[in-house]
């Protein structure tokens, strides 16, 4: 059974959302946050499996609310699947960078939300639809300040590495880099779980994110 904790200020989103997910027979509603600061307390009291989380709220934000879930080590097998409307895109790649795993739009159809969950609850990312690709291009695209913070760590990367590293960057999953490299599936899994242990990242999400800002990848990519 999945457990979901709802962080979303709105009362009649989180019935509608809770309607939903109880429908699902593996999916369990465990809470209800109004702010990000209730949302990160009830992540641990609530034993959630995925925060399904809104990035504007009053007081204590989803953005920090995500950063203080990742930061937490209680919270180490905690996943937050933010949701958010084209209107809040700017926060998007900050959302990925503090440690959320993937993000879907409040306009998603019903079953894709249901499947989004168990796709993060078992710790994979939410990356692979075009919509999600086109919008981590255009907003790693914007100019940021500073050195990339991944940069330094891609030295320890081997070439095949930084190939698969690249590869993941376009939104392809393990099977289509070893398709693409001609691997094993087993190979390209492996390659891929080195380099998140390699650049400290929690999930497919972040390592897309490092591709973007070490420049393998730039917006547009096939």
């Amino acid at each position: 059974m999945i457990r979901v904790l709802l962080a979303d200020d709105q009362a009649l989103i989180r019935v509608g959302l809770r309607m939903l997910l109880d429908s699902a027979d593996d999916i369990d509603v465990v809470g209800e946050a109004v702010d990000g600061a209730q949302a990160a307390e009830l992540a641990i009291t609530a034993r959630a499996d995925v925060v399904l989380m809104d990035i504007r709220m009053p007081n204590v934000d989803g953005l920090e609310a995500t950063r203080r879930i990742a930061a937490n080590e209680e919270l180490a097998g905690v996943r937050v699947l933010i949701l958010t409307t084209f209107e809040a895109d700017e926060y998007v790649y900050d959302a990925l960078r503090a440690g959320a795993s993937g993000f879907l739009v409040k306009d998603t159809d019903p079953g894709e939300l249901l499947q989004a969950i168990r796709v993060v609850a078992r710790g994979d990312s939410l990356l692979s639809p075009s919509i999600t690709r086109r919008l981590i291009a255009d907003i790693v695209s914007r100019p940021r300040p500073g050195p990339a913070p991944t940069g330094h760590r891609l030295a320890q990367l081997t070439d095949r590495e930084r190939e698969v590293l690249t590869l993941v960057g376009t939104g392809l999953s393990n099977d289509e880099i070893a398709t693409r490299l001609y691997l094993s599936p087993f190979t390209a899994k492996t390659h891929v779980s080195r380099i998140l242990t390699k650049l400290g990242a929690r999930d497919r999400a972040q390592l897309v994110v490092a591709a973007y800002e070490a420049g393998l990848v730039t917006p547009g990519s096939p």
